[in-house]
C-alpha cells in the first residue's frame, strides 16, 4: 500500500509498507531492496526535484541490501544520518563519509534498521558551473572512482541542516534555483576540502568478486536448494574463505544470504500481476523451498505477515 500526500512547494512525500514498491519510489532510480531484517517493512521518502538535481531523505524500518543506479550525467552523495555504519560496495562509510557514486553505475548498499539517509543527484555540468562560480576545485578522477569522501564533521552536519530546512513541506524555497544555490553551498566545500579515500586493498577485492560470483550464481538458480557446500563447489573456493568474503563484504554469513535473498525473491514473485495464476506453494517451488510450512514460517518471520496474506494483497 503507498499513500501519496500532495504538498506545496514541488515536495513529494510517498509512504510504503513494501521493499520494492518503496524502492520504485524514487524517481529516476533503477533500485532493487532486499530486506534483511525480521519485522513489517515501512518506508519513507521526502523527495524535491530542483532544476539540476534531485534531494531527498529516506527512511526505512528494516535492514535492507540495496542494488541502485542513478540515471547517466549525473552523480549521488549520500549522507546516512544513523548511529549505524552503511556499507558501499562492501566498504564500510564511516559516521562522518559522504558516499559517491557515479550514474548509469550499479552500486550495492547494505543499510541497518531503523536507516534515515539524505540524497543529492545533481547533474555533471551543473555541479561543475557551481564549482567554477564558487572558486571550488574538483578532482572528476577521484570523484570518479572513490566511493567514500571523508569530510569535516562541522561541514557535513551544516550540509545536512540545509538539506532537512529544504525538505520541510513548508519550507520557504518558491524559488527553485534558490534553493539549488542553497545545496551547491553546502555540498561544494565538502568535497573541496575532501581527504582521499584509501585504495582498495587487493585482498577485499578478491572477496568482492567472489561474492558477486556467488550473488550471479543464487540469482540464476533461485529455484533449486542451494546449500553452501554446493555453492562453494561451483565457486571453487572453501566454506572458510565463502564464510569470510560475505562476513567482509555484506556483514552476513552464505547461509543467512541464501535463505534471505530467495524469501525476497518469493515475495516479489507473489507482488508479480503476472504470476497470478500461480499459488503460495508455486511460487515457494520457484525459489527452492520444499518443506512449505518452513517456508511459510521463515516468510512470516522476516516479513510480518503470510505469504498467503501478500497473495490476497496483490489479487484485491
Amino acid at each position: 500500500m503507498t499513500i501519496h500526500y500532495p504538498l506545496p512547494l514541488q515536495t513529494r512525500i510517498v509512504e510504503a509498507t513494501d521493499a520494492d514498491e518503496h524502492a520504485n519510489n524514487l524517481t529516476n532510480w533503477e533500485q532493487r531492496y532486499d530486506q534483511m531484517t525480521a519485522g513489517v517493512f515501512h518506508g519513507l521518502l521526502e523527495e524535491l526535484q530542483l532544476p539540476h538535481m534531485q534531494v531527498f531523505r529516506e527512511s526505512t524500518s528494516q535492514g535492507m541490501h540495496q542494488s541502485c543506479c542513478v540515471w547517466p550525467d549525473a552523480v549521488w552523495f549520500g549522507l546516512p544520518y544513523s548511529a549505524q555504519a552503511t556499507r558501499i560496495n562492501g566498504r564500510v562509510a564511516e559516521k562522518d563519509a559522504i558516499m559517491v557514486r557515479p550514474g548509469a553505475c550499479e552500486f550495492e548498499l547494505m543499510t541497518p534498521a531503523d536507516y534515515t539517509i539524505y540524497g543529492v543527484v545533481v547533474r555533471l555540468d551543473a555541479l561543475q558551473n557551481a564549482a567554477d562560480r564558487g572558486g571550488y576545485a574538483l578532482d572528476w578522477n577521484q570523484l570518479g572512482r572513490t566511493e567514500r569522501v571523508h569530510a569535516h564533521p562541522g561541514l557535513r552536519r551544516t550540509c545536512v541542516h540545509a538539506l532537512a530546512e529544504l525538505l520541510q513541506p513548508m519550507a520557504p524555497h518558491n524559488e527553485a534555483n534558490t534553493a539549488q544555490q542553497c545545496v551547491f553551498d553546502a555540498l561544494l566545500p565538502l568535497l573541496d576540502t575532501r581527504a582521499p579515500d584509501a585504495a582498495m586493498p587487493t585482498s577485499f577485492a578478491r572477496r568482492q568478486r567472489i561474492v558477486a560470483k556467488a550473488q550471479d550464481y543464487v540469482r540464476e538458480h533461485h529455484d533449486q536448494a542451494l546449500t553452501v557446500p554446493a555453492l562453494c563447489d561451483k565457486l571453487f573456493v572453501s566454506r572458510r574463505t565463502l564464510q569470510y568474503c560475505f562476513e567482509d563484504v555484506l556483514g552476513i554469513n552464505p547461509m543467512q544470504y541464501l535463505r534471505i535473498v530467495r524469501l525476497n525473491g518469493a515475495r516479489r514473485h507473489l507482488r508479480d500481476a503476472a504470476a497470478a495464476s500461480k499459488t503460495v506453494r508455486d511460487v515457494a517451488a520457484d525459489w527452492g523451498f520444499w518443506h512449505f510450512s518452513q517456508f511459510s514460517n521463515d516468510y512470516k518471520k522476516l516479513f510480518g505477515h503470510s505469504p498467503s496474506e501478500m497473495l490476497r494483497q496483490r489479487r484485491h
